[in-house]
């Protein structure tokens, strides 16, 4: 579906100038991805992220205790509520974002930041579902 492949492509370059434009962090957007793949079950894009975490300065011990981020003293209050919108949003149909998640959130994040953030949030998710659906990492 290459028309299609072309337009996630423009979201996600679209996504990206919105982190770029409010200096999001590039470790946190690495973490975001992360924990959303993990979630979704995308064993190539668990892959991808992991790396461009190390990439992004990120450490072993952190990308590693990203699976269990709530248990792990090694998470900001940033990084926290990112990752706790992250995993509302990805399991929408559960959870309904919950006030308490976002409110968490626009804390520690500007209005523009949080913006960013939540497209960053659904696009990973749509990368998600093409690579679970097609099975991308196998071969």
């Amino acid at each position: 579906a290459p028309h299609f492949s072309r337009a996630l492509a423009h979201l996600d370059n679209a996504m990206v100038r919105e982190l770029d434009a409010v200096g999001f962090e590039s470790r946190l957007r690495e973490l975001v991805r992360l924990r959303a793949s993990q979630l979704n079950g995308c064993s190539y894009c668990v892959e991808l992220h992991s790396g461009d975490a190390l990439t992004a300065g990120d450490t072993p011990q952190r990308i590693n205790a990203v699976a269990v981020w709530r248990e792990s003293p090694l998470f900001t209050a940033r990084d926290r509520a990112a990752l706790a919108l992250t995993e509302s949003i990805t399991r929408t149909s559960e959870t309904h974002v919950p006030d308490a998640d976002w409110d968490a959130a626009a804390a520690v994040f500007s209005t523009e930041e949080l913006g960013a953030l939540v497209a960053l949030i659904v696009t990973i998710n749509a990368w998600n579902a093409v690579g679970v659906s097609t099975h991308a990492w196998v071969g």
